[in-house]
């Protein structure tokens, strides 16, 4: 896989003049924070070879390298899941070809469905750890050059981004909350007896992405800011039938507040 990666990443630094120093990858219906990066150089996922292709609604499919608030970032504007037919390889490729490109940091967003009696729809969610359900991204042979066997998860999201975000946060009067987001295959949404579950093993919101991409940048040594929307409600007696378009729809709604406080903790970095 090594040669595959140095292959891709080779092919883009051919196309793009700017260096990033973090990566962003943005999940359903939180592809606009894209609309602020300035000095804009594009890449469809079609275009680069090795990639796979964003086959949901939501999900752009494109790399966008440039600056958001001054900072030198790759944007991915689309992701790709489990539930889609990829593989675990497939889905976590670009965290591969982002570090080889140069990044030193990689922020994640997602939308999820609250499972915490005290988060409602517009929640954002600081990810402060994950319980995994999908497929383990690193089974099969380890190449050193990527990472070592074993990689330490004690803190698989960086405790100083995440007391960042909670000061950005407070400059803008924005309220965050901390907790355990849930990684399943999807693409069902859960039932209420899952929801139950999920909950009682220790999750405070659940999606269907994240967590392997998580999982390659540890592996790969890069610090993780995690971040979840909170779209739909899984808590006992607040239930209610939800739909694709539901999730677009409320991800786009707390996306401002979203974008305020990663292009913040961007700034203050500097």
């Amino acid at each position: 896989m090594y040669e595959k990666i140095k292959k891709t990443a080779d092919f883009i630094k051919a196309k793009i003049s700017l260096q990033p120093e973090t990566g962003i990858i943005l999940g359903t219906g939180l592809g606009g924070l894209a609309t602020k990066i300035t000095d804009r150089q594009t890449l469809e996922y079609a275009e680069i070879p090795g990639f796979p292709v964003s086959t949901v609604e939501g999900h752009e499919g494109r790399l966008i390298f440039g600056k958001l608030d001054a900072a030198n970032v790759v944007a991915m504007q689309g992701r790709f899941h489990c539930y889609e037919g990829y593989t675990m390889e497939q889905i976590t490729f670009p965290v591969r070809i982002m570090k080889e490109l140069g990044i030193k940091q990689l922020f994640v967003s997602n939308a999820s469905g609250g499972l915490n009696p005290n988060y409602e729809i517009g929640t954002l969610m600081v990810i402060s750890d994950h319980i995994n359900l999908l497929p383990n991204p690193l089974i099969g042979p380890n190449d050193d050059r990527l990472g070592v066997r074993f990689p330490d998860m004690s803190h698989p999201y960086d405790l100083n981004l995440i007391d960042l975000a909670f000061e950005v946060a407070k400059q803008h009067a924005i309220k965050l909350e901390k907790g355990v987001y849930v990684g399943t295959t999807g693409p069902t949404f859960e039932t209420p007896a899952e929801y139950k579950y999920f909950r009682l093993i220790g999750g405070d919101a659940i999606g269907m992405s994240t967590v392997p991409e998580v999982i390659v940048a540890r592996h790969a040594g890069l610090p993780v800011f995690g971040i979840s929307v909170v779209t739909d409600i899984g808590v006992e007696g607040k239930i209610v039938e939800v739909s694709h378009s539901d999730v677009q729809k409320e991800g786009a709604k707390a996306e401002i507040k979203m974008t305020t406080v990663i292009a913040g903790m961007l700034r203050d970095e500097k």
